[in-house]
């Protein structure tokens, strides 16, 4: 359904039960699937591809180009699954030749103002609170919930279940199953009530806060308390995505109990 005073390109592939409201502009080369909401004065660019039952609030910008200097005008994307929910003016910049796409999952609430850069692969079920400000190339794994108002560093990786204390800077990587809090941000924890909501049982909660004793609490360095993590401790999928998350941080995770 489009109201006489949206602008539709031509070239745009609407669903014909998409919910278009006045004001809007969709742009060419943008998909958008059945049952999407679209809410007023939304402003949806080249490269949109915005999939099933997804609602966009008032003044959001979705798939505006990069603002990186290295952007040559490439062809690029922003794609997003199902089920998500895009607040209030929150804007999300489509990929460059880095990656090609800007990546929302299915599943997400992204409340107002929230702004996700280029190259961003934010996966399904994340829960991202006002004004969080996402920069370029960051990835923020499953059912990760970011306080708003936080400030997340380019090429950071937020891991699974993790909950961050609004108002934070995330300078670093943060693993799974972690909550991150204080100033400056450190590991203050496992996100225990979220794990619970999600039934993982109180066995494998206390294995993963067994993990974290060893990395956080034993006075060993990253690599040592990994190997003693591997020997000590038996493999469970927890276990192993923890050590494939540290052994492969680019930018080293958050630091423990100051």
């Amino acid at each position: 359904m489009k109201q006489p005073l949206a602008y539709v390109h031509p070239e745009a592939k609407i669903a014909s039960n998409v919910v278009i409201e006045p004001f809007v502009t969709i742009d060419k080369n943008v998909v958008i699937e059945e049952g999407t909401h679209i809410g007023s004065n939304v402003t949806i660019l080249e490269g949109a591809r915005i999939g099933k039952n997804c609602r966009i609030f008032p003044g959001s910008v979705i798939s505006g180009i990069p603002q990186d200097l290295k952007f040559k005008g490439e062809e690029t994307v922003v794609e997003i699954g199902d089920n998500t929910t895009i607040r209030e003016c929150v804007t999300i910049n489509r990929g460059t030749a880095a990656k090609g796409k800007t990546v929302i999952g299915n599943n997400c609430l992204l409340m107002a103002y929230v702004h996700i850069a280029h190259d961003c692969v934010i996966r399904n079920n994340i829960i991202m609170a006002n004004a969080t400000q996402i920069a370029g190339e960051v990835q923020v794994d499953d059912y990760a919930i970011i306080g708003g108002g936080t400030l997340v560093h380019q090429f950071s990786h937020i891991g699974a279940h993790v909950m961050i204390q609004g108002g934070s800077l995330v300078n670093k990587d943060i693993p799974p199953f972690v909550k991150a809090a204080r100033n400056p941000i450190s590991y203050a924890g496992i996100n225990s009530i979220g794990l619970r909501r999600r039934n993982f049982t109180n066995e494998t909660i206390r294995d993963i806060q067994e993990i974290y004793r060893y990395l956080y609490l034993s006075g060993l360095n990253n690599s040592d308390a990994i190997e003693r993590i591997e020997a000590e401790l038996p493999a469970t999928k927890e276990r192993d995505e923890i050590i494939l998350f540290v052994r492969n941080s680019q930018r080293g995770i958050i630091r423990g109990y100051l």
